[in-house]
């Protein structure tokens, strides 16, 4: 295939020797197969974004560090100069989370580097070797699915120990590999302690998960997983390997406790609007 311009410099580099083929595309990245060496990997390119965009992004950037007091007043003014170092950031967040990850056990592509704006990553593959479906492509047995929740909400504590929230986990940002599910797409990555809707992002990726794979494992359905690693975390008592019994006494006073049960089936929704999203994306490319 014709190789996309921003992928050019890598070949030039030597960082990789093949464009190979399309991955996905959405609105914010375009992930290819590329061959470096006898390694075939993912390459992904990201794209600048429009003002539409990065005013939507604000909820997350709360909390996160700028390197220098100029960068941090320009981004704060919506400057141009502040928009493009926002870029910036938004692109190494990423990367920066993904080598953070990796390093804490939490189960994510392995990374090889960051060159020239582009995130050259593992690619996760079936038994066949083929791209590694999403988790909301597969079909799965009770069993499997309590198995995969497990692992997944495993995944999210170990995230929030280092105090990072993904901040749009679903079942479309996880792919199902051979030995069980790889977490994927971080550029939306909250800070736990930084940001003040990092519980509500929290409970939004718990039951996103828990819906998903509530269709195949109702039971899961009655489980409270995401107000219990929050209410440790707060506690100072999350570790990685803390015992969830996904069990959580609320407090009675609070307000519009249904409300939040009700998060977990409007996540169906969002998340089937979020993929309409993307394919429509995909298609427009």
């Amino acid at each position: 295939m014709k190789t996309p311009s921003g992928l050019q410099p890598l070949i030039d580099d030597g960082v990789i020797d093949e464009v190979m083929r399309p991955l996905k595309s959405g609105k914010e990245a375009a992930v290819y197969v590329v061959r470096a060496g006898n390694e075939i990997r993912c390459a992904k390119l990201y794209k600048d974004m429009a003002q539409r965009s990065f005013q939507q992004r604000v909820q997350y950037q709360e909390g996160r560090k700028v390197r220098g007091s100029r960068e941090a007043r320009a981004i704060g003014k919506a400057s141009k100069y502040g928009r493009k170092q926002q870029e910036t950031a938004w692109k190494n967040t990423e990367v920066d989370a993904l080598y953070q990850l990796r390093d804490a056990g939490v189960r994510v592509p392995e990374p090889y580097g960051y060159f020239h704006g582009v995130l050259v990553m593992e690619l996760v593959v079936d038994a066949d070797g083929h791209s590694a479906p999403r988790l909301g492509e597969v079909e799965l047995s009770p069993e499997q699915a309590r198995g995969f929740h497990r692992f997944l909400v495993r995944q999210v504590v170990k995230m929030l120990c280092v105090g990072l929230i993904h901040g749009d986990l679903s079942e479309y940002n996880v792919l199902v590999a051979p030995d069980g599910p790889v977490v994927i797409d971080f550029p939306q990555v909250v800070s736990a302690a930084g940001n003040n809707a990092a519980r509500t992002m929290l409970l939004r990726d718990v039951n996103n998960l828990t819906a998903s794979l509530g269709a195949w494992a109702p039971e899961l359905l009655d489980t409270w997983y995401g107000e219990e690693m929050w209410a440790l975390y707060e506690a100072g008592e999350l570790r990685p390997d803390s015992e969830l019994t996904g069990v959580f006494a609320h407090d009675d006073s609070a307000p519009d406790l249904d409300g939040v049960r009700h998060a977990i089936n409007d996540a169906r929704e969002e998340a089937l609007i979020r993929q309409q999203g993307r394919e429509a994306a995909a298609e427009q490319d």
